[in-house]
Order: structure tokens, then sequence, then C-alpha cells
């Protein structure tokens, strides 16, 4: 990809994750263009440069939105209907799939159900107990499923809890959440460093192997008390308090979060990509995000 034209990424969503991605590629020459819902968000990606269409998953895109596109990325979230880009989206991503070097969609380690805190690979088989879980499952295969109808260069991407500038245990603790840590003896989660997981799209959209699923995972999973407390040892602050799981006072949703545990794997992305974290840990994620928030 040598010239400006060829490299232009199309964002169905453009939260968290997506709009640093966009950043980074931006400062590389790609043209982004990204969707978002509602005028204010696309107010501010134009001052950033970002091409911008409003899109809510009830109709198409404009044709334009397509032109030289050949990257998407996809971070919307499924509802309990399905996929709202696949469902909006279908005839124009198989109409523009041989122009498509690469497709991505953000899913979640929550495929793989509880494990009792084993480990789990891409080859595991996943069996999800929550409603979220069960549809990312679905939205997957309708992604899988375009690979095969239409030839589309499908990857899947399963992250665990997000981390970076701006949403990290750093800044709850600075804000002030006293909430007792609940403690779930064997409960151990994954995640990701933003930056990481950044790293891990761009690495992909080089080296498109389609039909790829791959954990984006850090290398050590761990009790989300553990982690927590970890933040306030850097901050020194006083920690708060400990709560066992079977006293704690947790809404549905909440709870639901406490039943599943299990260690994921990241060697795939390692192993064919050549993928190597810059942050192994949330210690070392954490440390490198201390300024910033003290700031």
């Amino acid at each position: 990809m040598n010239t400006r034209e060829e490299k232009h990424v199309l964002l169905l969503g453009c939260g968290y994750v997506a709009t640093r991605l966009a950043d980074g590629l931006r400062e590389e020459g790609w043209r982004i263009t990204a969707t978002v819902r509602e005028e204010a968000a696309a107010a501010t990606l134009r001052g950033r440069g970002f091409g911008v269409c409003l899109f809510d998953g009830a109709a198409p895109l404009p044709r334009r939105a397509w032109e030289g596109v050949t990257h998407v990325l996809s971070s919307i979230p499924p509802d309990a209907e399905g996929d709202p880009a696949l469902r909006a989206l279908t005839e124009d991503l198989c109409r523009a799939a041989p122009h498509l070097r690469w497709v991505g969609y953000l899913s979640t380690v929550g495929v793989y159900g509880d494990h009792g805190g084993a480990w789990v690979d891409e080859a595991t088989p996943c069996r999800p107990v929550s409603a979220r879980g069960k549809r990312r499952l679905a939205a997957e295969r309708a992604w899988l499923d375009l690979r095969e109808r239409c030839r589309l260069p499908v990857h899947v991407f399963r992250l665990p809890g997000i981390y970076g500038p701006g949403r990290n245990p750093l800044r709850k603790a600075l804000e002030g959440a006293r909430k007792a840590l609940v403690v779930k003896e064997g409960q151990v989660f994954s995640r990701i460093h933003v930056d990481d997981l950044v790293s891990a799209l761009v690495l992909s959209m080089n080296a498109p192997c389609p039909g790829a699923i791959y954990n984006v995972v850090d290398d050590e999973p761990a009790p989300p008390h553990e982690v927590a407390l970890f933040a306030h040892e850097l901050l020194g602050l006083q920690p708060p308090p400990l709560v066992p799981f079977e006293e704690a006072r947790l809404s549905p949703m909440a709870r639901s979060f406490y039943g599943e545990s299990k260690r994921v794997s990241n060697e795939k992305l390692k192993r064919d990509l050549g993928w190597n974290p810059r942050y192994p840990t949330y210690r070392e994620g954490l440390r490198a995000l201390l300024p910033r928030e003290r700031a």
C-alpha cells in the first residue's frame, strides 16, 4: 500500500477502540470514514479530519461512504435481533467484497463461557452462558458466514476488558470510587491495554488471513480486586475494603459478571502475527498510565 488513496478504512462504530485506531492510522496517511449515531459525535470526528456518516442500523450507508474503502472494522454490538450492521449493510459488504483487503469484527472472550479458571484458546468450544456472550457468538458466526457467501475477508477478534488513557482503575480510584472490592476465590479475568489491542489490529490489517479468529489479551489473567488494589498502591491511596462474593450486594448484571472465570491464551496471536504486547500485564500498563492520570 503505497499511496494515500489505497488505504481507506471504514469504521462501523467509532468508540474508544476505533477512535484510538483511527488516530494512529491517520498519522500514517490513511483515509478514515467512521459511522456514529448522533450529530454531536459526528461534529467532533469531523474536527479530527475524519469522514463521517450517521448510522443507526435502520438504513444502509450512502454509496459515497464505500468509495475507495479497502478495510472495514465493526465494533457495533449486537442487539436482541442480531447485528445491526449486518442487517443494514450485508448487501453493501457483499458488493464491496472484491475490493476489500480486510474486514475485522470485534467480539468478546465471553463467547467461551465459564471454564472454572482453566486456560482457553481459539480452538476451545464456545459455550457462552450470558445473553451478551450468546449474542456475540451469533454475530461472529453471521460475519464468518459472509466470508463463505461473498468471499468477504473477515477476521474475528475476541476481546476482554479494555483499559487505557481515561478509562482504567487509576481513574476510578482518583474519582473516589470507594465501593468495597468483591473477592471471589479462584476468579480471574483477562484484560488488554487499548494500545496493545490497536497494535494487534494493525498487524492483522497488514497481514490478512481471512477466517482467522484471535484472542487479544495480555499475558496474565488476574483477579479484578488485585488490579484495583495495585492501582490504589501506585497512587498512594487507602484501598477500599474487601468483601467476599457471597456477602456482596450485587445487581443481577454485576453478579453475572462473576459467573465466568477463565484464563485466555494469546499464543496464536503471537505465533501468527508476531504480536508482542507493550504492556504484558496490568502492572506495566497502569505504571505507564500513572503520570497522565495524576496530571
